[in-house]
């Protein structure tokens, strides 16, 4: 069984795993050998500095390649076409006019498609989450108004354009539920989210809200979401006989690999998936249908093809966040600790998937109360499919649970803030496991302090000629995800370089950059004697950029590596190196060599081992091993949002005019690049808080606002100076004492912003976006 599978067939049950309490194992720091990682002991190297990203002036040159810039000789542009319905049939379709139009080469539909399999759905042969789980052109079957029906070759990409609007299709419709009021009233079903049930109870929380000195009880709703990275969605693909070369915008490389051979009927090693540049995923940078189409299209016409999807098209095959009605009802005790926690309510979700939001996943972990109720049912819904965008269950359940905390302190008549941390658990609530680091208090203080948030006034009370002034906080939160599947291969070479290979991922977010200097300190070299090759399937692991658990996995995997080298390199050393009689356990990378950590002076340069040993290079692979060392510990990333807004008293207008964000994240391998990761996430968040809604039409199911000029996103005028800062404080049971910084930054946002406004205003409004029309 290859590695993709079985990291496949893992991935599963270690997201169960990491929900549940595990074993009790060695809590001095992780590493294999169960000694403390020097990278966490030790505060000095290139880990920790602000390095700029290493392929910033290759994109600034416009030398970086994406996916839809490879060039190829004979490549012909695609064009899709996409349903108009909701549900039904194609009763006819006429291509004819398609066909004989200039520079087409090809129309493909569901009469002369080659045949398929069915796309796995993401992680899974069977229903697991993301993606869309139905034949891809092989009938004539509507399943969602926006399905593609029809793709055109041609020898360019205005000729493609042109010749797919001349293709008439007339359908048949079966009556389709589009409206979330029509599928509520169809009735509803249990939630599950990556195989476990999105319910959780302790004790009886109801009587204890009934009974509590103090309470909330409230409905929260969000809209849907649309991915919006700044690359399209593209692909070019070619067929090298039996063998399928994909250059794709992707973020999980080898899964694609994986599924595409699954859907053609090859084995693994006949896919070959490369995704160097990524122009943003968060979530959506997946395996969807125009890659398949691509394919079988190529495999048709004999010729490479490039599909680029326009704005339009990704809205109408590539999903999104869905919706949700949320009811948070918390009751407290005197002096603020609760009683009873009630987080619950509905999201949507197709017939054809399996992605839920899983809105109540902070409530799991975020607070301490005596009694809990969590649940979720599912609605479904004739529509695009859904799939994971950035802190998928985080981004909406904090807005819903934070404002509601907002809600009681204002009850209470008590500081937000301390109304938190009295609530603050020393265990996981959910689990009963103990945190493997917590230092949320940390990042309150110092937040609050550098905000200025004890100059905050009542609500309603501060105003600057038509500006009314308020300030909001929230907290956010994201589990660091333990994901089997890792595996890195290094090479070192004469001249005392080395070079790291992993199928990871970087779409912006500094990976390459963060991890060079992470490989650096740990071999002991410059980092510009390291290079850290990724976004290749034929690379070793199964690395998944998604749920902010790619740096642990990279991280968990290189350590398996580099052990291994060391291994190797003490048996090339012999017993007329300094290093002779030194276990693994024992040395560490200093200085272009191996070197004693009692005795730095006992010390051997990699190119004189691999010289006395006649090696020209010296290269090892070792998958991670499977993360039960860090099962046992509840571990999440936090955060202290603190947000100030003006809001126009006349035309209700609301601008943020300065945003701060305090984030406890273990440790931080670079600066420069974390930050931008926390600062893109919090504009993220002002999206969702005030403008991002998809619009459909509940006639037809179809997405009215595919658009950036009609779905709105944040723009330069919309964003104020954003601080961030963060306790930096390693977490010992994390690899490198870091846990992921990608999606924590949106998480809590929505919740600050509204109660911002709130404290502005004296209005609060429990429905996203916060629009104007919301506050006159």
């Amino acid at each position: 069984m290859s590695i993709v599978e079985k990291g496949k067939q893992a991935v599963q049950g270690a997201v169960q795993g990491a929900m549940q309490k595990a074993i009790q194992l060695a809590p001095d720091g992780w590493m294999p050998g169960g000694r403390p990682d020097p990278l966490i002991r030790e505060q000095h190297g290139h880990v920790g500095q602000p390095v700029s990203r290493l392929d910033g002036p290759l994109k600034v040159r416009g030398g970086a390649r994406y996916a839809a810039e490879f060039p190829l000789d004979g490549l012909l542009y695609a064009a899709v076409l996409f349903s108009t319905v909701a549900k039904g049939r194609i009763a006819e379709i006429h291509t004819g006019e398609a066909e004989a139009a200039e520079g087409v080469h090809l129309v493909m539909t569901h009469r002369n498609a080659p045949r398929l399999a069915k796309m796995p759905l993401f992680m899974s042969s069977a229903k697991a989450a993301g993606g869309i789980d139905l034949p891809i052109l092989q009938d004539d079957a509507i399943w969602w108004n926006g399905q593609p029906v029809a793709l055109v070759l041609a020898d360019s990409q205005e000729q493609a354009d042109h010749a797919k609007a001349l293709i008439l299709v007339r359908y048949e419709e079966d009556v389709a539920v589009t409206s979330l009021a029509a599928a509520k009233a169809n009735g509803s079903e249990p939630a599950m989210f990556m195989g476990q049930p999105l319910r959780a109870e302790v004790g009886h929380a109801e009587d204890a809200l009934a009974a509590a000195r103090f309470k909330v009880d409230q409905c929260y709703s969000t809209p849907r979401h649309s991915h919006n990275a700044i690359e399209l969605h593209a692909v070019t693909v070619a067929w090298e006989g039996e063998r399928l070369r994909v250059h794709d915008a992707s973020q999980l490389v080898a899964h694609t690999a994986w599924s595409l051979a699954q859907v053609f009927g090859l084995d693994e090693g006949q896919v070959h998936v490369t995704s160097p540049f990524v122009g943003g995923g968060f979530g959506g940078k997946c395996l969807w249908w125009h890659q398949v189409l691509a394919a079988a299209a190529a495999k048709l016409a004999g010729r490479p093809v490039r599909l680029t999807l326009s704005r339009e098209g990704v809205y109408r095959i590539v999903g999104g966040r869905t919706v949700t009605e949320q009811r948070v009802a918390l009751g407290a005790a005197e002096g603020g600790r609760f009683t009873a926690l009630i987080h619950t309510g509905l999201t949507a979700m197709t017939p054809h998937n399996e992605m839920p939001e899983p809105f109540i996943l902070p409530a799991r972990s975020a607070y301490a109360a005596e009694n809990v109720l969590l649940n979720i049912d599912v609605v479904k819904m004739d529509l695009l499919a859904n799939t994971f965008m950035r802190a998928p269950g985080e981004a909406v359940g904090t807005f819903a649970l934070e404002s509601a905390i907002d809600e009681l302190a204002t009850a209470m008549d008590t500081d937000p803030v301390e109304l938190r941390l009295v609530n603050e658990p020393d265990k996981d609530p959910s689990t009963g496991a103990p945190f493997s680091a917590r230092h949320i208090e940390e990042a309150y203080r110092a937040g609050a302090e550098k905000f200025g948030w004890s100059k905050r006034q009542a609500p309603g009370s501060r105003r600057e000629g038509e500006w009314l002034v308020g300030m909001g906080v929230a907290t956010g939160t994201y589990p660091y995800y333990r994901m089997p599947g890792g595996a890195a291969r290094i090479t070192l070479k004469a001249d005392n370089s080395a070079q790291v290979d992993i199928a990871a991922h970087d779409m912006g977010m500094g990976t390459a950059t963060a991890q060079t200097q992470v490989a650096a300190d740990r071999l002991g070299l410059a980092m510009e004697q390291v290079e850290f090759r990724y976004g290749d399937s034929s690379l070793p692991g199964t690395v998944l950029a998604g749920g902010s658990q790619q740096t642990a996995a990279i991280g968990a995997a290189v350590v398996a590596a580099h052990r291994e080298l060391v291994k190797e390199l003490l048996k090339l050393a012999g017993n007329s190196s300094p290093l002779a009689g030194l276990s693994v356990e024992e040395v560490g990378g200093f200085d272009g060599g191996l070197a004693s950590l009692e005795d730095p002076t006992r010390h051997e340069r990699y190119a004189d081992i691999l010289a006395r040993a006649q090696r020209a290079e010296l290269s090892v692979e070792a998958e991670a091993p499977p993360p039960l060392e860090t099962m046992h510990w509840s571990m999440h990333s936090h955060a202290a949002m603190f947000c100030e807004v003006r809001v126009n008293a006349v035309t209700g207008e609301v601008r943020v005019s300065r945003f701060l964000g305090s984030f406890d994240c273990g440790r931080i391998l670079n600066p420069k690049t974390a930050g931008s990761q926390f600062r893109g996430g919090i504009i993220m968040g002002l999206g969702l808080a005030l403008m991002e809604e998809t619009q459909v039409d509940e006639r037809n199911g179809r997405i009215m606002n595919p658009s950036l000029a009609e779905y709105h996103v944040p723009v330069h005028m919309d964003v104020p100076e954003i601080e961030v800062i963060w306790t930096g404080i390693a977490d010992p049971h994390a690899p490198m004492g870091a846990r992921g910084v990608g999606e924590i930054g949106i998480t809590g946002v929505g919740a600050a912003v509204a109660n911002a406004i709130f404290n502005a205003t004296g209005k609060r409004i429990r429905d996203l976006p916060i629009t104007l029309d919301k506050l006159l």
